[in-house]
Parts: C-alpha cells; sequence; structure tokens
C-alpha cells in the first residue's frame, strides 16, 4: 500500500463514490472489504492510524464470550462462535487455538463451570476449537505450572481463540486495497455534505499537508466506534448520544508469571467481572477491567485504581504475585458500548452492533466487538445498498482469505505474523543488509521499519512501535529506547529531515508515559 497513490486515485475517481467509510478501525475495515469485494467503489478515512483506537487495544481474544452466555445472551454467542470459527479458516497465520484453564478452588465449581462450558461448546457446533473438560489438581498444575495450590481441587479446560488485534486490522486494509478500496490514514472528516437535505458526501483534511477535500458519495458510513457521536453531530449538534464508552485496561507481565502453555480464565472476581491471564507475543496480558467514562478519548489511561484491581486478584492465583516493578506496560481501550438505558454496570451491557440511519442518511454502525467484526460489516453494507440504491450484490466474505493468510496454520512468533509475506520480510531485511534487532528485549529486526513504511503505510515512530508491530505494549521502556533509530530509518524513507526526527522522538517520549505505571 502506497498513501501517494492512494491520495492520487481520489482525484481519478473523480467524485464517484458508491461509499465513503469514516473510520478505520475493525469496523471501519471489516466494511471496506466486505463493500469492495462486492464490487463497490469504496474509500475508507482514518484521522489517526489505522487501529489506533480500541481496535489495537483489546484483549487480543477471538471468542464466543463466556460472558454473555452467562448473561444468557445466547444469540450473540451463537453469532460470535461462528465469526471464530470463519475467521480461523480466514486468517490461519494471526488467529489460532488457545487453551483456557477455569481453576476449582470450591467444591461446586467444577460442575458448575464444566456443564456451562459443555454448553459452549455445543453452541459452536462445527466451528469448535475443542472440546472442554474436567481436569484433576495434578493435570491443571501441568498446564499452568504458577497457579497458585494452596486449596486447588483442579481445574476446567475449554478453547478458544487468540490473535495480534493491530496486525489483522492492517492485513484487513491491506485486503480491501487489494479489492479496489481507496484506503488513506491521517485524513480527518471535519463536515459532511448536503444536498436537498441529505448527506451525499464529506468535507476532509489531509493531516499532512492540510489540503482540504470535498469528497462525494451515495452512502456516507460512520464507523468511528466511541468517537460515533463526534460524526453524528456534524450532521445534527443536538443529537442524542447512543454511546457508553467503558475504559478496559491490561497490564503485560515477563511470561515467567505464566510459562505453561494455557491461559488462565477466572470467570468471576468481587465485583462480577471476568479476569484473564494470557499467553501473547512471550508475554503475559492480564485483564480487564471495565470502567465507565464521561468521553472517549483517543489516547486513554489506565488510573492506578484499575492496575491495583488487575494486580490484587492476579495475586490470588498466582504463585508468584506481581508488583508494580514487574509490569513491562499498561494499555487502555474505550469500548464502543451502546446505551441500553437499563444497565447500571458498562460491563452488563451487551456488546451487540446496533445500526443507525439518520433523518439525512447518515448510516451509523456501533456497538459490537472485534469478533464478530465481519458480520457487523455484511450487515451494514446490506443496509447501505438499501439506502444509497445500489446495485444489489452478496457478501463474498465468510469465505474470503485475509491478506496474508497460508495453508497452514503458523507459529505465533515473530516473522509468522506477516503470514504469506513472511519470506518477503526476511528478503528485504537481508537486501538492505538490516537483519539487526533494534533492541534486545524486542524481537524487531530493523528492516522491518522499511517494510512497514513501503508496504502498510505506517507515516510515525508510533504507528511501527504500536501498530505494525507491538513493542509499544509489549514492553513501553525498551520501545523508547529503540524510538530514535526508528525515527531515523524512518525520516530516510519517507523523506523526512532532522527537525521531523526530533519531533518524533519527543512525541513518542511523551506518549510512552502513558504505558508505564507512575511507581516505575
Amino acid at each position: 500500500m502506497n498513501r501517494d497513490k492512494m491520495i492520487a486515485a481520489l482525484s481519478e475517481q473523480n467524485n464517484s463514490w458508491d461509499i465513503i467509510i469514516i473510520g478505520g478501525g475493525a469496523t471501519g475495515a471489516g466494511i471496506a472489504v466486505d463493500a469492495a469485494s462486492r464490487g463497490y467503489k469504496t474509500l475508507l478515512l482514518e484521522q489517526n492510524d489505522f487501529g489506533k483506537g480500541t481496535s489495537s487495544r483489546s484483549t487480543k481474544l477471538i471468542h464466543g464470550g463466556v460472558r454473555y452466555l452467562q448473561q444468557g445472551n445466547f444469540s450473540l454467542v451463537l453469532e460470535a462462535l461462528k465469526e471464530r470459527g470463519l475467521l480461523h479458516a480466514n486468517a490461519r497465520h494471526l488467529v489460532s487455538n488457545l487453551s483456557f484453564v477455569v481453576p476449582n478452588y470450591d467444591w461446586w465449581e467444577g460442575t458448575f463451570y464444566g456443564v456451562g462450558l459443555k454448553l459452549y461448546d455445543m453452541m459452536a457446533g462445527k466451528y469448535g476449537f475443542g472440546d472442554s473438560r474436567k481436569l484433576s489438581e495434578e493435570e491443571t498444575l501441568a498446564l499452568i505450572p504458577t497457579l497458585e495450590t494452596d486449596g486447588l481441587r483442579g481445574g476446567v479446560i475449554y478453547y478458544d481463540g487468540q490473535f495480534d488485534d493491530a496486525r489483522l486490522l492492517i492485513n484487513l486494509i491491506q485486503t480491501a486495497a487489494e479489492y479496489g478500496a481507496t484506503v488513506i490514514n491521517y485524513f480527518r472528516v471535519h463536515d459532511l455534505l448536503k444536498s436537498e437535505g441529505l448527506i451525499n458526501g464529506v468535507i476532509t483534511t489531509d493531516l499532512e499537508n492540510s489540503k482540504i477535500y470535498k469528497i462525494k458519495a451515495k452512502v456516507v458510513i460512520n464507523a468511528t466506534g466511541a468517537f460515533s457521536d463526534s460524526i453524528r453531530k456534524l450532521e445534527n449538534s443536538n443529537a442524542t448520544n447512543i454511546i457508553a464508552p467503558s475504559r478496559g485496561t491490561h497490564i503485560i507481565l515477563d511470561r515467567s508469571f505464566l510459562p505453561g502453555n494455557g491461559a488462565i480464565m477466572v470467570p468471576h472476581t468481587s465485583d462480577g467481572r471476568i479476569l484473564f491471564a494470557i499467553p501473547w507475543h512471550n508475554k503475559v496480558i492480564v485483564g480487564t477491567t471495565d470502567i465507565a467514562v464521561d468521553k472517549a478519548d483517543i489516547e486513554p489511561k489506565a488510573d492506578q485504581e484499575e492496575i491495583d484491581f488487575l494486580l490484587q486478584h492476579v495475586s490470588k492465583y498466582l504463585t508468584k504475585d506481581p508488583t508494580y516493578k514487574d509490569i513491562l506496560s499498561v494499555f487502555s481501550g474505550i469500548r464502543p458500548l451502546v446505551k441500553s438505558g437499563a444497565s447500571e454496570n458498562s460491563y452488563a451491557i451487551s456488546r451487540e452492533h446496533t445500526i443507525n440511519i439518520s433523518r439525512g442518511g447518515l448510516l451509523t454502525i456501533a456497538g459490537g466487538k472485534w469478533t464478530t467484526y465481519r458480520k457487523m460489516a455484511e450487515d451494514t453494507v446490506d443496509e447501505a445498498i438499501i439506502l444509497g440504491q445500489l446495485e444489489p450484490k452478496k457478501s463474498v466474505t465468510e469465505n474470503l482469505r485475509i491478506h496474508g493468510w497460508t495453508e497452514e496454520e503458523i507459529d505465533f512468533n515473530y516473522f509468522g505474523m506477516y503470514g504469506s509475506d513472511a519470506e518477503f520480510v526476511r528478503t528485504l531485511c537481508n537486501q538492505y543488509n538490516m537483519y539487526k534487532l533494534l533492541h534486545p528485549s524486542l524481537s524487531i529486526h530493523e528492516g522491518e521499519v522499511i517494510w512497514a513504511v513501503k508496504n502498510e503505510m505506517a507515516r510515525t515512530v508510533e504507528d511501527f512501535l504500536s501498530r505494525r508491530t507491538r513493542a509499544l505494549l509489549l514492553d513501553a521502556k525498551a520501545s523508547l529506547e529503540t524510538a530514535p533509530k526508528v525515527a531515523k530509518i524512518m525520516a530516510k524513507e519517507l523523506n523526512r529531515n532532522h527537525l521531523w526526527i526530533k519531533e518524533q522522538i519527543k512525541s513518542y517520549t511523551e506518549l510512552t508515559q502513558n504505558y508505564l505505571p507512575k511507581d516505575l
């Protein structure tokens, strides 16, 4: 993907777009793939980098949702389990099967959770990842050697999906481009065009050079997630908010805290939340919190209470208790929950998606979760066809391979995340003699910076260290130490000067402070 070529396509298309998508997260990217693969002329505009918001800050799970099973939301679980299976088939290089152990410390837990997870298996049907079963104490410790043994009676094992959210997002953007969509980051939509009271386009600015564009389309789709209301208010400043934002926080620990082959799932903490401890990229993710917030921030920051909650609760299940000094990174994301009016707690609000069409014809898709992004996209484009009076065409994404797909599952380690591009990345590293690691604590090679700029539209140091690779999330301090080297490599590829390098390092240094607890 090349940003300059994408921008050139704006003029070449001569304002004859079928669909304009505002928002380059999971939902927007999914819509772009669905619309472009049906043959519609599709434009996606993202004001930051692709996946800058919620879509790169998830718990890294592709799952049916045990939580929703507890809530009795069977329709959402059924849909999500099917989508989990489809995504595993269509993105084998990024979606893998992971075993989860529910440790049992009370006499009733084995039977209670065992029955519930058998129902989970049954609902998955042909899309199942494996059969759940009860474990003895010895079997449980074989899978989770660092599990607290005091009072342990055994456990229940079940299977769900794990993925790299930001990498999948980039691959979706690449897939959309391969099917003819024009996709551009750092393009901010700041107004809507109207004709006879109906929305027929957008006014947008290229944030890299401040050039303003007026672009028309038959349908404008608002897929900005937690920021949906801000776009809706471009049409009607008095529009009632439909989003109830919620912040979810995670901490990253060294792999020594969870050295086994499985993850831990605690189905009920002291305040009713589910807690996960999950191996990921040779580190451990612990999460998540669920805190209602007044507004959505593009760079949400965890508070002390959330970090303490995660440390205290995970310590109950591990023989080695993590402290602030063990935290490698802290990251938070804003969930775009749709207001229900009945739920007091954000973790009780359904994750089902909602499609809203305004009087002026702005189509907003909100809610949902990563696992169901494809179905959300299909539903949205189906509505867009009717709204924009487009030629009806059926969705083809159920069996559409996502960029990077490989015949066999790939090891979830480095270069594997590139899937079918892995050999090209290796070749580039060798070609430029840039096979050295950027940092001894990060499995990232110098040549990957060039790859990200040339092929994945990375424009800033943050783009590369946070989303093209996951350095910021995996080890914030190490990522900061490598930022100057990354900035110099990117500057050469992007034809930037020394002032750009200085500004990038300063900006990334400030950003990194949000990912390190104050105690460190």
